[in-house]
């Protein structure tokens, strides 16, 4: 059985994309454009891994939604990627990098994310 990923992004072409490479190296895919329909998607579909974006609707709806996925005793050891253009221009708060503040959080991708560096991400976390 593939293994699980949910892509959360409001860009839909960004998605499209990430899946199209996701799907091509056999990962089931399931997608989201916004954090409240991305906990709902995560709460029902279990993922074994989600790919977040961290600025969306505001600046920090991804850690939000990292943050939340923590508090719920069903989703807090799901594996979260953040995927982003914020560090470059130094907005994320360093109390989100990966290990230090939210423990759900395996790494952070730069976008733009190439092919090869988000599928040896990927299996580096869930194979």
């Amino acid at each position: 059985m593939p293994k699980k990923i949910v892509v959360i992004d409001n860009d839909p072409d960004f998605v499209e994309a990430l899946v199209t490479v996701l799907d091509a190296n056999g990962y089931e895919t399931v997608s989201a454009t916004d954090g409240d329909a991305a906990f709902a998607v995560i709460k029902e579909q279990r993922p074994d891994l989600v790919l977040l974006d961290v600025m969306m609707r505001s600046v920090s709806e991804g850690l939000d939604i990292a943050s939340k996925l923590l508090d719920d005793s069903s989703l807090k050891n799901v594996p979260v990627v953040l995927i982003t253009g914020i560090r470059k221009a130094d907005l994320l708060a360093e109390s989100y990098r990966p290990g230090e503040g939210l423990a759900n959080v395996r790494m952070t991708l730069e976008k733009p994310v190439k092919p090869d560096e988000l599928i040896r991400a990927v299996k580096s976390i869930i194979g």
